[in-house]
């Protein structure tokens, strides 16, 4: 008589309807669905062909103990009334794998503990010796979950988790499990003896699923241990009866050999082929090394196939405008090479395959280890080889069409401005649109896109989908590098957050202003060494600093000293707070070939400084914070209720002649006339003066003023 027991297979979220179906195929199974995975009723055997074969179930576990607890108490007493000698000798190792808690067992190493002890002294008092506990390599895997005051206690036949499928050696940065990767390929649409590609293949892990598929290859067919090894009720001649029906099973036929790997990274492709000839598939899969951006249809038999992947997102590299491009020239390519085929697309980022400029058929969610992830289906539309090789970054040029045409407008415009003005640091873009809240800044070769913060009331998604279009465009209209292309998301600033590091490049380049040479860094800091706003202001200050005893005070990287120095200043006394900035300065001098003691360097809290100074200056160039709370200054900052204590301490330094270019950047700054008079100073708001043409779209960005003792 044939005896059927209901076992409990688990696996990830999202998967127990595949997970079903794919039982109900490979044993017959009556299945029944539960959260986190299958109740299944079959044979012995059919048992182990789920094990020997499911390509989803993360482990196979046999329900032994089903009941209710309250306490510690019922717990350790419904595991030492169990019959464990019928299960396994007291010389196997055995190891606890405890899941959940309740009210009273609040700690999944406690309740591990409390059921090692009822297994032990089970043993013990049936006169057996105490079976010994293994974390590494238990002979049986004791599986138990809590959920409230439900318990049960299985006996995990898998041993090792089952996505271990033991052909991957070697792995990239951001592998996906076997079992995801069989569930990515089941649900992408590809129908077997069809081509599969994947682009961007890392280490083989999607096309080893699939050809193994193909293949008729058991997934745990070279599996050594087991977690039934010890099991008492085991029948190895039915196991082996499993295995050789497996083996038999296998077709390694050349005819099904439309399997291709692409990665551009040499190295990960050499772990693929490996992983393929571990996993018995080498001979269905070519590799070959290439580049997204000239991706061809390896095919040469016109069979429409599917193009499956995993490519890079934002939560494992970083969302940066490289791949905000990957995406975009994905989609091209796809559009271009594989007319009619099918595309099946797993990311972390549902707003990166908006970059593909595809409509999905079919999506679903999943999640890759904490992740939350969402796999999208395509069928690209037929379209003929002639239209589309003329096509270059069409989707681009309909991404952001607003923002797009304003910046080649701006482009236009400025460029030639500026290459007359011997510049090459520039603004292009100033959130000339409401809906693309952004700047775009060159800096030489290299393009910055800056995110202004978003109001709450505007939609995340909405907001970031719209930053992504918005570099793409970039990208498209200015023909930068994507590697030359920052992202940066600019935000209200208080204290020392400025000086506050990001990344740890190191990547400095100079640019050119005025004939100044000037040292700039666009990915280590907030900031990227220049303010370009205050371009003007700066050659002012070189023009106006002639033969004269120069203090750029609050000093940032010393900019304006070269400016100034470079233009003939009789000594520069540069000031700033950071230590950081002060080297970037001293750099700036080098490179400008600025050197010699009429060139001081001065690492101080400014404000201090200032009052303990008895020097005198002849032009003082002061661009302070408009607040600062910095542990390195002795008060808080604010310079709207501060600035006339400051202009009473530089009056204090200014020589009878002398002149004060005080600028800030607060916007609706009101200058303290009375105040000025009180102390004997004039001001004189030079605002527009200092306004360069690619800023002239937002007057507020900075005011500047003259301040000069008051004549007679």
């Amino acid at each position: 008589m044939t005896t059927y027991t209901t076992y409990f297979a688990t696996t990830a979220r999202g998967f127990e309807e595949l997970l079903k179906t794919e039982l109900e195929q490979i044993c017959s199974a009556e299945c029944k669905v539960a959260q986190g995975g299958v109740h299944f009723k079959t044979t012995q055997k059919g048992m182990y062909q789920a094990l020997m074969h499911s390509r989803l179930a993360s482990r196979i576990l046999l329900p032994l103990i089903s009941t209710n607890i309250f306490s510690d108490s019922d717990l350790y007493a419904a595991i030492v009334s169990f019959n464990w000698q019928e299960l396994f000798d007291a010389r196997d190792s055995f190891f606890v794998d405890f899941n959940g808690t309740n009210r009273e067992i609040r700690h999944t190493q406690f309740g591990a503990m409390r059921v090692k002890d009822g297994i032990v002294d089970y043993f013990e008092r049936k006169g057996s010796p105490r079976p010994t506990v293994d974390k590494i390599s238990p002979d049986i895997r004791i599986h138990v979950y809590l959920e409230r005051e439900n318990l049960v206690v299985s006996l995990d036949l898998s041993g090792d988790a089952l996505h271990m499928r033991g052909y991957r050696e070697e792995t990239g940065k951001a592998p996906l499990r076997e079992t995801l990767a069989a569930a990515i390929v089941l649900r992408s649409g590809w129908q077997k003896g069809t081509p599969f590609i994947d682009p961007m293949c890392g280490s083989g892990t999607l096309l080893i699923e699939a050809a193994q598929m193909q293949a008729n290859i058991a997934p745990q067919l070279t599996r050594k241990k087991w977690g039934f090894d010890f099991w008492k009720g085991h029948q190895p001649a039915m196991w082996q009866e499993v295995v050789q029906e497996a083996k038999q099973a296998v077709n390694l036929s050349k005819d099904f050999a439309h399997f291709y790997g692409i990665d551009l990274d040499h190295r990960v492709l050499q772990k693929a082929k490996q992983n393929a000839e571990n996993a018995g598939v080498a001979s269905l899969i070519q590799f070959h090394q290439g580049d997204i951006a000239t991706l061809k249809n390896p095919t040469t038999s016109g069979e429409i196939g599917t193009i499956v992947c995993n490519p890079p997102y934002g939560e494992r590299l970083g969302t940066t405008p490289a791949l905000i491009a990957l995406y975009s020239v994905f989609g091209q390519r796809l559009k271009q090479q594989f007319a009619g085929w099918n595309a099946s697309i797993f990311s972390g980022e549902p707003e990166l395959l908006n970059c593909l400029r595809l409509r999905s058929s079919r999506q679903f969610k999943a999640k890759n280890g904490p992740l939350d992830c969402v796999q999208k289906n395509y069928l690209i539309s037929e379209r003929s080889q002639e239209q589309t090789e003329d096509m270059k970054f069409e989707q681009n040029a309909q991404v952001a069409t607003d923002f797009a045409n304003r910046l080649a407008k701006n482009i236009k415009k400025v460029e030639k401005w500026a290459k007359q003005q011997g510049i090459d640091a520039y603004r292009l873009y100033d959130a000339d649109l409401p809906e693309y809240n952004l700047a775009v800044d060159r800096y030489g070769d290299h393009i910055v896109v800056q995110e202004y913060a978003a109001p709450k009331n505007i939609d995340e998604q909405k907001a970031r989908q719209r930053l992504l279009d918005a570099v793409s465009a970039t990208l498209y209209v200015t023909g930068v590098e994507t590697n030359k292309l920052v992202l940066k998301v600019r935000q209200k600033q208080k204290g020392t957050n400025q000086y506050e590091k990001l990344a740890n490049k190191g990547d400095y380049f100079f640019v050119n202003e005025y004939g100044a040479k000037l040292w700039v860094n666009l990915t280590d800091y907030l900031d990227t060494g220049l303010f370009l706003d205050h371009r003007l202001t700066r050659k002012m200050v070189g023009e106006m600093a002639r033969s004269k005893t120069f203090l750029n005070l609050f000093a940032y990287t010393g900019s304006a000293t070269i400016h100034a120095a470079l233009n003939g200043a009789k000594s520069t006394t540069t000031v700033d707070m950071s230590n950081t900035y002060l080297n970037w300065a001293e750099q700036n001098l080098e490179l400008n070939e600025l050197n010699g003691r009429n060139h001081r360097l001065i690492q101080e809290d400014c404000l201090q400084w200032l009052v303990n100074c008895r020097e005198r200056f002849e032009l003082i160039f002061v661009d302070p914070p408009t607040f600062s709370n910095s542990k390195r200054m002795e008060n808080t900052w604010d310079v709207q209720r501060d600035h006339i204590e400051l202009m009473k301490q530089l009056k204090r330094i200014l020589t009878a002649n002398g002149t004060i270019i005080f600028s800030n950047n607060k916007r609706g700054f009101k200058m303290d006339f009375d105040g000025l008079a009180e102390l004997g100073l004039t001001a004189e708001n030079i605002s527009h003066k200092t306004l360069p043409l690619d800023f002239e779209r937002n007057p507020q960005i900075h005011n500047c003023w003259i301040v000069k003792h008051i004549e007679g």
